[in-house]
C-alpha cells in the first residue's frame, strides 16, 4: 500500500509539474477571464443604454389651469412611483388641431392630450394611445384629486435584523455556491480526459505502466488534476479580489450563512472535491476506453448532459429543505455536493455535512475503484504487449 501511494504521489508530482508550469496553463488561467472582461464592457454597455431616457414623450396642450395641474400631480406621482414609471409630459399651449401638430416636422411628441382634465382626449397612433392611456387617466385623476387627495404618511420601525430578509439571502448564497461550484468542477474536470488522450497518443501510458502499478498512474492522474484545480481556484479568486478591490466595491449586504462563513468555505471546499473527484474519476475510467480525440468528445457529452440534470435537481431541491426531492438529492452521490452546499446556507447543524462527506467518500473510493479497473483493462489490452515486448530481453 505504501508503495502504491508513494507511485501515485510520483505520478502526480510529474502531472502537476508538467500541466502548471507550461505556457498553455497560463492561457488556461487567463481563458476565464476574457468573458468576465467581455460581460463587464457590454455591461457598461447596457447601462449607458437603459440611463438613455426612451420614454415616450406626451404633449399636454390643455387649458393653463389644466396643465399646471397634471404638471404637479405627475410630480407628486413620481415621487412615489418613481419618475421612469410615468410617460415625460411636454406642456404645450392649447391647440384645436392635435393632429396638425404631431404632423409637424419638428413634433417631439407621440401623443397630445386635449380637452380637459375631466374629459381628456388623446390624440395618436393606435400603438402609442395604448401605451399612453393608463399614464393619463392616472395623472388626471390624481390632478383632479389634488384637494382633497393626501399621502397618509407611514411610520417607521426598524429593526436590526429580519429572518425573512435573511432567508431569502441565506438562500441566494446556497444558489450561489451551488452555481460556482457545478461550472468549476465542469470546467476544470474536462482537463483530465484531454490530458488522458494526449499521454496515449503517445504511448505515455504505457511506458509509465511498465513502471509503476497501473493503480497509481490512476490516482497519481487524479490527485494531480485536484491540486491544479486549487491553483485555478486560487489563481481565479485572487484576481477576482484584486480587482473588486482595485474598482472600490463594498461586499455586499449578505447574511452570513447559517454555519457561518469559516464553515461555509471549508464545507465548500471539501463538496468541490468530492465532486470534481467523482467526476474526475468517471472521466478517466471511461475516457480511458477513447482512442482518439473524436471518440473523448462522444463520451464527454452524455456525462457532461447528466451532470447538468443533476445540478437541476440539486438547484430545485434548494427551494424545497426538508422535502423528499432534497432528502433525495443529498443522498444521491452525483447531486449531494451540490445539494449539502446550499444546506449549509440554510441550515446551522453539522452532522448533516459530516455523514455527507463520508457517504461521499465512500462512494468515491468506489468509482474510483471501478475506474481503476476500467483503465487497467484498457491499458493492458492496448499496450499490454507492446511495453513488454520493449523490456522483454534480447534474444539470438
Amino acid at each position: 500500500m505504501r508503495e502504491l501511494a508513494r507511485a501515485a504521489f510520483v505520478i502526480a508530482r510529474r502531472d502537476f509539474s508538467a500541466v502548471v508550469l507550461s505556457r498553455t496553463f497560463i492561457l488556461f488561467l487567463l481563458g476565464p477571464l476574457l468573458p468576465i472582461l467581455i460581460g463587464f464592457a457590454f455591461g457598461g454597455l447596457g447601462e449607458r443604454i437603459s440611463s438613455t431616457d426612451l420614454r415616450p414623450v406626451l404633449g399636454v396642450a390643455l387649458s393653463a389651469q389644466d396643465n399646471v395641474a397634471i404638471g404637479r400631480a405627475r410630480e407628486r406621482l413620481a415621487e412615489r412611483m418613481g419618475d421612469k414609471a410615468l410617460a415625460r409630459i411636454r406642456l404645450m399651449p392649447p391647440t384645436a388641431d392635435p393632429r396638425a401638430q404631431l404632423a409637424r416636422p419638428d413634433a417631439q411628441a407621440v401623443a397630445i392630450l386635449t380637452g380637459s382634465l375631466a374629459r381628456p382626449v388623446l390624440t395618436g397612433k393606435a400603438e402609442d394611445i395604448d401605451r399612453l392611456q393608463g399614464d393619463v387617466s392616472l395623472m388626471a385623476t390624481a390632478a383632479l384629486a389634488e384637494r382633497t387627495l393626501r399621502f397618509v404618511p407611514v411610520e417607521r420601525q426598524e429593526v436590526a435584523t429580519s429572518q425573512g430578509a435573511q432567508s431569502q439571502g441565506r438562500l441566494l448564497i446556497g444558489r450561489i455556491a451551488q452555481v460556482v461550484m457545478f461550472f468549476l468542477t465542469i470546467l476544470l474536470a474536462g482537463m483530465i480526459l484531454s490530458n488522458l488522450v494526449e499521454e496515449k497518443t503517445n504511448k505515455i501510458i504505457e511506458i509509465l505502466a511498465a513502471a509503476v502499478p497501473i493503480d497509481a498512474i490512476f490516482l497519481g492522474k487524479l490527485m494531480a488534476m485536484l491540486a491544479m484545480s486549487f491553483v485555478g481556484i486560487a489563481f481565479w479568486g485572487g484576481t477576482a479580489f484584486v480587482v473588486f478591490a482595485a474598482l472600490g466595491g463594498q461586499p455586499a449586504a449578505l447574511p452570513a450563512p447559517a454555519v457561518g462563513w469559516p464553515a461555509f468555505l471549508i464545507l465548500a471546499v471539501l463538496y468541490f472535491a468530492m465532486a470534481y473527484t467523482l467526476l474526475g474519476s468517471l472521466f478517466l475510467g471511461i475516457g480511458a476506453q477513447a482512442a482518439t480525440v473524436r471518440e473523448v468528445q462522444t463520451l464527454n457529452m452524455p456525462i457532461t448532459m447528466g451532470q447538468m440534470l443533476i445540478f437541476f435537481f440539486a438547484s430545485y431541491a434548494v427551494d424545497h429543505m426538508g422535502s423528499p426531492a432534497e432528502v433525495a438529492a443529498c443522498i444521491f452521490p452525483w447531486s449531494s455536493p451540490f445539494a449539502m452546499i446550499a444546506r449549509a446556507g440554510q441550515d446551522a447543524a453539522l452532522w448533516p455535512h459530516l455523514l455527507a462527506l463520508l457517504w461521499q467518500a465512500a462512494f468515491v473510493a468506489l468509482i474510483i475503484r471501478v475506474g481503476v479497473l476500467l483503465f487497467r483493462r484498457h491499458v493492458m489490452q492496448s499496450g499490454g504487449r507492446w511495453w513488454k515486448n520493449l523490456f522483454r530481453p534480447a534474444t539470438g
